[in-house]
């Protein structure tokens, strides 16, 4: 064998070795939502804070800009609402 498929066979190894710690961290992850939904949390939303968190600070208020425009076109926000961010 060459040095080349040497060097081949250490990479799918470690991508192999790599991809089953990345299958037992994901199932510890399910582990740690289901605890989470036993104790009366709801999962869906938990996930969407671990998204938000991964955002910065920045991304955060133009997705929040964004979905406040496209809700507003739809009719999606009560009159009121609107009210209250013009007297800010």
């Amino acid at each position: 064998m060459n040095v080349a498929e040497d060097q081949l066979r250490a990479f799918v190894e470690r991508i192999e070795r790599l991809e089953e710690e990345i299958k037992a961290l994901n199932g510890d992850k399910s582990e740690v939502y289901a605890e989470a939904k036993g104790n009366g949390f709801d999962v869906p939303t938990i996930k969407k804070i671990v998204r938000i968190r991964k955002m910065d600070h920045a991304e955060r208020q133009e997705q929040d800009a964004l979905l406040d425009l496209y809700m507003s076109a739809l009719g999606m926000v009560p009159s009121h609402v609107h009210a209250h961010e013009e007297a800010a």
